[in-house]
């Protein structure tokens, strides 16, 4: 079941693969992410030695929990296998690519994060996929008339 998913990354980022990835979080945000509230955008993933933490990435804090001292943008550990954590930096570290988290899915009773690698689009490139869209949209409008009409 889909939390919350990053809006902007399919439309900035050209994604090639993804992976789940576990999250270290804590019991209340846990239950904040359950509540769907949080936000993934502008959040990134960055390899740290041979770890991968998700930076930046905000989880309202729990109403009902003691937030004396808790930050919603802390940075979180991703938990993978080592043979994965390695692919993964090695794909970031190519030119232009980098490790983008799309979404927080709750699957079955964990909370994984789905990370994706990805190339960041170009202007141009972001045009032309919204004039597509556009035209697909009046294509199937025009139909839809038409079909009416007859």
């Amino acid at each position: 079941m889909l939390l919350l998913s990053n809006k902007k990354a399919r439309h900035l980022y050209e994604i090639d693969r993804t992976v789940q990835a576990g999250v270290v979080l804590t019991g209340a945000e846990v239950k904040s992410l359950r509540n769907k509230s949080g936000s993934l955008t502008g959040s990134y993933v960055k390899p740290v030695g041979e770890e991968l933490f998700l930076i930046g990435a905000q989880i309202t804090p729990y109403k009902f929990a003691d937030n004396t001292e808790y930050d919603p943008k802390r940075t979180r550990k991703l938990l993978l296998r080592k043979k994965e954590i390695f692919n993964l930096i090695q794909a970031s570290q190519k030119k232009g690519w980098t490790l983008v988290p799309l979404s927080f899915e709750l699957v079955g009773k964990n909370i994984k994060l789905n990370v994706g690698v990805g190339r960041g689009k170009e202007e141009y490139e972001k045009r032309e996929k919204l004039k597509k869209r556009t035209l697909k949209r009046e294509l199937a409008r025009e139909i839809k008339q038409a079909k009416l009409k007859v």
